[in-house]
């Protein structure tokens, strides 16, 4: 079962690496908020995996913080994308 609990502790490891580098090299402002989030609930995932193989309650606390955190980036995200937007849309109108 330990070398199971292992295994996908690695493969969300990888999985990690991936999304950092399409954060790093994201061409879209959204693609870089969708890996973050992909960042969020892979970090979740994998600190309730290593909560479980370690037998570390503590983890999963860590692991509820860290979704809780995820949730307010992308409301955050939202938020400045939708600023941006309206701000454009003014803008456009006062010059036709």
């Amino acid at each position: 079962m330990t070398i199971l609990i292992d295994t996908v502790a690695l493969v969300l490891l990888l999985l990690l690496s991936v999304g950092l580098l399409r954060i790093w090299l994201g061409p879209e402002p959204a693609d870089r908020m969708l890996a973050s989030q992909l960042f969020g609930t892979t970090g979740v995932a994998l600190l309730l995996v290593l909560a479980e193989s370690q037998g570390e309650p503590a983890l999963r606390d860590v692991a509820l913080v860290l979704a809780l955190l995820a949730v307010l980036a992308t409301v955050a995200f939202v938020t400045r994308v939708m600023q941006v937007a309206r701000a454009d849309s003014a803008g456009e109108r006062r010059d036709a």
